[in-house]
């Protein structure tokens, strides 16, 4: 029988988390590609592009939707790994800028 190993490097968890992050920061690139493509097919008509544009925004919606209920799934997640600060400077936003 075989016994079920931690993960060696990273929680699985912020792992995850930290590839939905990266998921969120590449949307906005898929979105310019996707809505400059009907420029490469100078033979489709107008409404037919029309169409594809407004499919196209209501899919990356969707996947910004999905994204986003999956970054709230683990809230408890660090979103910064190498977050060193101590408690009371993470509470206190005038700490962190040095300010007293």
């Amino acid at each position: 029988m075989r016994v079920r190993r931690e993960p060696l490097f990273l929680a699985r968890q912020s792992y995850r988390r930290r590839r939905l992050e990266d998921a969120a920061r590449l949307l906005p690139v898929l979105g310019v590609f996707l809505f400059l493509l009907p420029l490469l097919a100078p033979g489709v008509g107008t409404a037919a592009q029309g169409l594809y544009l407004f499919a196209a925004w209501f899919a990356l919606i969707v996947a910004t939707a999905i994204i986003a209920r999956g970054l709230t799934r683990w809230p408890g997640v660090s979103q910064d790994p190498d977050d060193k600060l101590p408690s009371f400077a993470r509470d206190n936003p005038d700490r962190q800028a040095g300010r007293d």
